[in-house]
């Protein structure tokens, strides 16, 4: 394996990014480099990126960086295998901008390229905004999810079917072997 550049900072977390082996997600889980402190990325609500108050337009850059992002205890955090960076996430890291259905399999597309088929290692979850409004979200891999878009959950409530719930009667979709729960039926109708 090449070794991994000392820069410090974005620059450095790129080029880290860039040496992972293969065309697979980096083994940010296995990395425990030193926490170096914070780096000035936030991560919006609408998915933007942004970097010391401007946001990263290079779609490649926001993939890449998502590649090396790791959700601790203490919180979300880029990781290399030498240095381990706090940045904000105002909400979940990811949205989920899209849906199909293959047979009995939801698959989603997030806005940073991670194909996700939803089941019981990758669940569905709703939450209720303090607006009242559903927040779904779709687990997408070590403890980092994706907000579905309104469009995309939109989507869902269509294909929804109702069950009989210790909650009550619920809509909800069925996803490699697994149903998950929408909401309950009388507000979908």
């Amino acid at each position: 394996m090449a070794e991994v550049p000392s820069q410090p900072g974005l620059d450095g977390i790129a080029a880290a990014a860039k040496q992972a082996p293969g065309r697979g997600l980096p083994p940010v889980h296995l990395w425990n480099p030193a926490h170096c402190g914070e780096i000035d990325i936030v991560i919006k609500r609408d998915g933007r990126w942004l970097h010391e108050g401007a946001q990263i337009n290079r779609e490649a850059l926001v993939r890449l960086f998502s590649t090396v992002l790791r959700k601790d205890p203490d919180g979300f955090h880029l990781v290399t295998p030498v240095e381990k960076m706090r940045i904000t996430v105002e909400d979940a890291p990811f949205i989920a901008t899209r849906v199909d259905r293959e047979g009995d399999t939801l698959r989603f597309l997030t806005n940073v390229g991670d194909e996700v088929e939803a089941g019981p290692e990758h669940a569905l979850r709703v939450e209720v905004g303090e607006d009242g409004e559903p927040r779904p979200y779709l687990h997408v891999r070590r403890g980092l999810e994706a907000l579905i878009a309104r469009p995309v959950f939109y989507e869902l409530v269509e294909m929804a079917d109702e069950r009989q719930t210790a909650q009550g009667r619920m809509l909800g979709v069925a996803s490699n072997g697994a149903w998950f729960p929408l909401g309950p039926a009388e507000a979908q109708t």
